[in-house]
């Protein structure tokens, strides 16, 4: 089955702080854009971050393998060269992580790798990879 792209749109509250996250950080294609709004192409997904007022902060955590997970947050699976490519950047990058990338469930059905930071507006990404990918849904 082919996954289809998904598409989000989420808040910031600094269009030019976005662009210089999303395209220079993560070094995300930039697609369509305007003075309020930017498409980006996260890993063939469209992703949008749009201007506005209301605040992206986190307020809510749940605890996942000892860890505050910050909820809401958005991200990709990847396959793990990928991730480790991308935690490799974002630590040359001093990117500060909500959750340090670490490796999670060892030896468990759904072992992952993970890390979670923040965009300068205050939305959470995750990002991970599956050490068997056909585990992503395994109970």
């Amino acid at each position: 089955m082919q996954i289809q792209p998904f598409h989000l749109a989420f808040p910031v509250n600094d269009i030019h702080a976005a662009r210089d996250f999303y395209g220079g950080i993560l070094g995300l294609e930039e697609g369509r854009s305007s003075e309020t709004w930017i498409d980006f192409n996260l890993f063939g997904h469209q992703v949008v971050a749009h201007l506005s007022e209301s605040s992206a902060a986190i307020e809510t955590h749940n605890p996942v393998d000892g860890h505050d997970v910050p909820v809401p947050h958005f991200g990709v699976i990847l396959q793990m060269n990928q991730w480790e490519a991308l935690r490799d950047r974002l630590v040359s990058k001093q990117i500060e992580f909500v959750i340090e990338p670490y490796k999670r469930f060892e030896g468990e059905v759904g072992e992952q790798a993970t890390m979670f930071f923040l965009d300068p507006s205050g939305n959470a990404l995750e990002f991970k990879a599956f050490a068997d990918p056909s585990q992503i849904f395994a109970k």
